[in-house]
């Protein structure tokens, strides 16, 4: 059984290509999401971070963060 394909062009700054780590210059979708999932995921990690300092969390322990 054939799977009919499409093809989705996508344009972005050659800062963005070398940001999100891109070598190959054809991706397949999964790809695409796996590497943007990664970067999304990065973002977010350092943003609760940044909060957690913020917000004097950093300093406490996970008990008084439950508690």
């Amino acid at each position: 059984m054939e799977i009919d394909m499409r093809t989705l062009n996508l344009s972005i700054s050659d800062i963005e290509y070398n940001q999100f780590g891109l070598k190959a210059g054809k991706l397949t979708f999964s790809d695409f999401i796996d590497i943007m999932s990664k970067k999304l995921t990065r973002q977010n990690l350092d943003k609760g971070i940044e909060l957690a300092d913020k917000y004097g969390l950093s300093k406490m322990s996970m008990k008084e963060i439950i508690d």
